[in-house]
């Protein structure tokens, strides 16, 4: 395995896009329609890397394909309430983050994860957080096993959340 991380550039957004369908396409295969099956465009990956002040998309690439992705942002995601947070003065929140169906379980989320954390003592920031979805299709176990921190379990829209953190 040949792993690199750096940040998206234009260049990626319809690679990133790609991988996004890939891996809502198979949470919804393996678990049925739910909140995971929407689908992400490259102008909805565009917007995201418009804005660099606010938001940061990284890329793990295995030579030249992305085979993992997330972003960070300093704009709470509209599902979080922050009463559920530890109080801090200022806070990343972490979206959109898939790996390659054929490349899960092979360690790169943590990778990818690690090095969200790396970047977010860069920026500075004082804790990452994030909302998963609670049930089989649901990555909290994943994020815990990753140092985050369960803070609160909340339904919103229907679907059931769990808030984790990671203070930094």
């Amino acid at each position: 395995m040949n792993l690199s991380f750096a940040q998206a550039t234009e260049n990626d957004a319809g690679e990133i896009a790609l991988l996004r369908n890939a891996a809502a396409h198979a949470l919804t295969h393996r678990h049925g329609e739910g909140s995971w099956s929407w689908k992400a465009t490259e102008r909805s990956v565009l917007r995201d890397l418009s804005r660099p002040r606010f938001s940061r998309t990284i890329i793990a690439r295995d030579g030249r394909k992305i085979v993992a992705t997330l972003c960070l942002q300093t704009k709470k995601p509209w599902a979080i309430d922050i009463a559920y947070f530890t109080p801090v003065k200022k806070a990343l929140y972490l979206i959109n983050m898939a790996v390659d169906p054929a490349r899960q379980r092979q360690g790169l989320g943590r990778l990818l994860i690690k090095e969200a954390e790396s970047l977010a003592k860069q920026w500075p920031v004082n804790a990452v957080r994030l909302d998963a979805w609670d049930g089989p299709a649901g990555a909290g176990d994943f994020y815990s096993k990753c140092g985050f921190r369960e803070v609160g379990r909340v339904i919103y829209r229907k679907a059931p959340l769990i808030y984790l953190e990671l203070v930094i």
